[in-house]
């Protein structure tokens, strides 16, 4: 009888889970266009100012989120500024199909990305990246410096840090217990904590008007793209820990933007240790700012980005990546 009951709720709980994901996919469809790529598409929004751009910017998003989390407040002024802006679903998120079985791997995601932009004919940009996407930017200036012109990170996770990650992520990313999670679990649970998880986001900041709305960050409680932002989390703590002592190695001119009361990401940790270790780098601490600087503070993110725009303007041709 139990057995019965567990499996009837069980059902239910696919469902619900999966007539939510398909309503989502139909009110959020995708607003870019597609790269075939070797295991399946990868999803851009390129936008591009009239005439020539002055230089490309890679928009990276983080955790839980999708290109419109970057567009939206970065593309239309840049694109007015005369830049070319590419804003890429990373790996297994938004409207981008996983690609291979180790991209939660940043390393693996920037080969892929990487491999995108060189099918679209992109050869050098600015690299920009948000939170998760800070250490993935980082390994586009080491792995990819032919290819990476400059670089801006917004309140970025680049080193180890004390402590651990949220409960869910762990079990979500494991083999079958994640698949139960994020087929069952992960849709009901996430739409009750939506509101309060978007909050301590934007905190101390209120959540930008119509942001759910206007991103469809929505999409990450779909199953798959759930358990590929699980996965992508779990393994940020190891990648980092790796990757953390080669950031002297960085040459490309690099702009970082954190805020003081940063509740998701510790900026004295993150910001100013990757200041530390680039030759160069620029650091922006805004006061009174959490962990949304491109949404919370705009403008000073713009300036950090036109900042090394110009730095990479001012290099020798010989030393910058092929426009």
């Amino acid at each position: 009888m139990l057995a019965s009951v567990l499996l009837l709720a069980a059902a239910a709980l696919y469902g619900f889970s999966y007539w939510r994901a398909r309503r989502l996919e139909m009110r959020f469809p995708p607003r870019g266009r597609f790269v075939d790529l070797p295991g399946g598409r990868l999803h851009l929004n390129d936008i591009r100012p009239e005439g020539a751009p002055r230089a490309t910017i890679v928009l990276l998003h983080g955790a839980s989120g999708n290109e419109a989390d970057m567009t939206l407040p970065l593309a239309a002024p840049l694109v007015a500024r005369g830049f070319r802006v590419i804003a890429v679903d990373r790996p297994g998120h938004g409207w981008s199909d996983r690609i291979a079985p180790d991209a939660d791997d940043p390393a693996r995601q920037a080969q892929i990305i990487r491999n995108a932009l060189d099918r679209d004919g992109v050869t050098g940009a600015i690299m920009l990246g948000h939170s998760w996407s800070g250490a993935l930017a980082q390994n586009f200036a080491l792995d990819h410096a032919d290819f990476t012109q400059g670089l801006v990170l917004l309140a970025p996770v680049t080193h180890p840090w004390p402590g651990g990650i949220a409960w869910y992520y762990a079990p979500t990313a494991l083999p079958v217990v994640g698949w139960l999670f994020a087929n069952l679990l992960a849709m009901p649970a996430g739409l009750i904590m939506f509101r309060s998880a978007l909050a301590g986001v934007f905190a101390p900041q209120p959540i930008p008007k119509d942001y759910a709305e206007k991103t469809g960050v929505a999409l990450v409680l779909r199953p798959k793209a759930f358990r590929a932002n699980a996965r992508d989390v779990a393994g940020l703590l190891a990648f980092v820990s790796r990757q953390a002592p080669r950031l002297s190695s960085i040459k490309a001119p690099t702009a970082i933007v954190a805020g003081d009361r940063d509740r998701i990401v510790l900026t004295a940790l993150h910001s100013y240790a990757s200041a530390r270790a680039i030759d160069g780098a620029r650091l922006t601490i805004v006061p009174d700012l959490g962990h949304s600087p491109h949404h919370c503070a705009t403008e000073t993110v713009l300036a950090a980005i036109c900042d090394v725009a110009d730095r990479v303007e001012a290099q020798p041709r010989s030393e910058s990546a092929p426009r």
